[in-house]
């Protein structure tokens, strides 16, 4: 089923993206695409990003059921995104940059992980959309901090103002629901991802195949899902 994303955020990982994509499917936004979901279809999404990243994008194939994005690898093609579904608003999701280089090189960027992603049939997608931009200066804090400020700032330039928000996940639902023209949950937002709960298994345990790692993301999903 094709569907035209409504929502595409801009804001890098480990910026609350995971929060925010349950957020967003709790809003009637949903499904929202995010990093597990090429995990739970790895063996469809992986190739067609590893496509993307090499500039021939399908984007209605890697939407297709989809109608909100956040996290990697779509947050790097967000301008494409942004041109292709001229009707969808922009969320720019920020953090401190200290605080987000310390939860990087703890979760995403930390060996241990690197290692066991790149083992995978999703190896490609994060070398190809996440860890090749950084090259060998993803443990130096001054450059990776630098980046981070001068990836935000040019989504601030160069996304239409009128549909842009930029936003902390911590601001809850009261700036997001406004941005987005919808009421405000009686629940709370929903809170996941921390760098313990990232952290858990991943440095000891065997790179999975395919379906393994479909599996994974299928069951990760089902918990968060669940509450």
């Amino acid at each position: 089923m094709n569907m035209a994303l409504d929502v595409i955020c801009a804001g890098l990982g480990r910026t609350g993206t995971l929060s925010l994509k349950l957020a967003l499917e709790r809003l009637g936004f949903g499904k929202c695409h995010h990093m597990v979901e090429v995990l739970a279809d790895v063996r469809r999404l992986a190739p067609l990003w590893e496509q993307a990243a090499a500039g021939q994008p399908d984007w209605d194939a890697i939407f297709a059921g989809f109608a909100s994005t956040t996290d990697y690898p779509a947050c790097r093609f967000w301008e494409q995104l942004a041109q292709y579904y001229p009707q969808a608003k922009i969320v720019l999701s920020v953090r401190d940059p200290d605080s987000w280089f310390d939860s990087v090189s703890k979760t995403i960027f930390a060996p241990p992980h690197m290692a066991f992603f790149g083992q995978t049939a999703i190896g490609g997608v994060m070398r190809d959309t996440v860890y090749d931009t950084f090259g060998d200066r993803i443990g130096d804090r001054q450059f990776m901090t630098d980046w981070f400020r001068a990836w935000n700032s040019a989504v601030i330039e160069r996304a239409p103002a009128d549909r842009l928000l930029i936003y902390e996940v911590k601001q809850g639902w009261e700036p997001l629901c406004e941005f987005l023209g919808v009421p405000v949950p009686a629940e709370p937002f929903p809170r996941v991802n921390s760098s313990e709960d990232m952290q858990e298994g991943l440095d000891f345990a065997e790179p999975p195949p395919p379906e393994g790692l479909e599996a994974m993301g299928k069951g990760y999903l089902a918990q968060l899902r669940a509450g």
